[in-house]
């Protein structure tokens, strides 16, 4: 159920919605100037620190391992020591500047600890997460983006762009967007509701019995078994209503499939936890 298109008609300055393959919109809030100054704000500071307690750190080195040395001629200088401690002044500040952004995009699901203290994150414009390549790419433009100073030229792109991105937004296809607090799911839904792992196993540890026919299931396809495990594994993820919405299509096309009536007395998710059940138990014996 990966987000595969961007819907450009329902989309406005503030807001992005995607569409998954099964035509149900997903919105994401866009995160505005104000947010994302305050978290590289924090970021910078984190950095100013961290790299203080370094500095700190080699200087203490520095001091230590000289103290340690014999007593030589003033006339006989160390020019190893000096091209080490020049090497380290450059490799510090590039690390900090690209590497600290870039890994921690890369690796911690499109934030950094100033994203996540104001809970917005980089995705890519298709919705999904960002890789080491699209992270590299829009942290690598960074530089031009600062240009002249206090990103200036960042600012004046993201104020002239219908999607709020900097210049590196632009190079990497990516956005920066709100997160959204992941709410209660729908009391009125059976089915277990514990499935965030990136394939669905049904919650049924004893050995039991499909509620529905086998020959119906049957005449579904391994894809439609990923598809629902799919949905089950991000159907927390998104609003109430779109997964409701979402299971009602999904059930439907299902039931259609099968040529068979979805119980009444079953719920659409009930409905397909117990077609990937049935249709996982008969995948292992074929």
């Amino acid at each position: 159920m990966q987000p595969s298109s961007v819907d450009t008609d329902s989309f406005s300055r503030d807001q992005l919605s995607i569409r998954t393959p099964e035509l149900v919109a997903i919105e994401f809030p866009l995160a505005g100037i104000g947010s994302r100054f305050v978290a590289l704000l924090i970021d910078y500071l984190i950095q100013i620190a961290a790299a203080f307690i370094l500095m700190l750190i080699f200087i203490l080195f520095v001091f230590a391992t000289a103290g340690s040395q014999p007593v030589r001629s003033s006339s006989v200088g160390s020019p190893n020591s000096g091209k080490w401690a020049i090497a380290i002044a450059i490799a510090i500040p590039f690390l900090f500047q690209w590497g600290y952004f870039t890994l921690f995009e890369a690796f911690w699901r499109g934030q950094t600890p100033g994203k996540r203290i104001m809970r917005i994150r980089v995705i890519q414009q298709t919705g999904r997460p960002v890789g080491v390549f699209e992270s590299l790419g829009r942290n690598l433009t960074r530089i031009i983006d600062m240009l002249p100073t206090f990103y200036i030229i960042g600012v004046i792109v993201m104020f002239l762009t219908r999607r709020q991105q900097r210049l590196g937004d632009l190079v990497a296809g990516t956005l920066v967007v709100h997160e959204r607090d992941i709410e209660a799911p729908l009391e009125s839904m059976g089915g277990s509701r514990t499935f965030t792992a990136p394939s669905f196993t049904p919650a049924a540890t004893p050995p039991r019995e499909s509620k529905l026919p086998a020959d119906a299931i049957a005449l579904l396809t391994l894809a439609d078994l990923q598809t629902i495990e799919s949905y089950m594994a991000r159907r927390l993820d998104v609003p109430i209503e779109t997964r409701a919405r979402l299971a009602d299509k999904l059930a439907e096309n299902m039931s259609r499939k099968m040529n068979l009536e979805i119980p009444p007395a079953m719920s659409k998710e009930t409905f397909l936890e117990e077609t990937a059940f049935t249709l996982r138990s008969m995948q292992h014996l074929r």
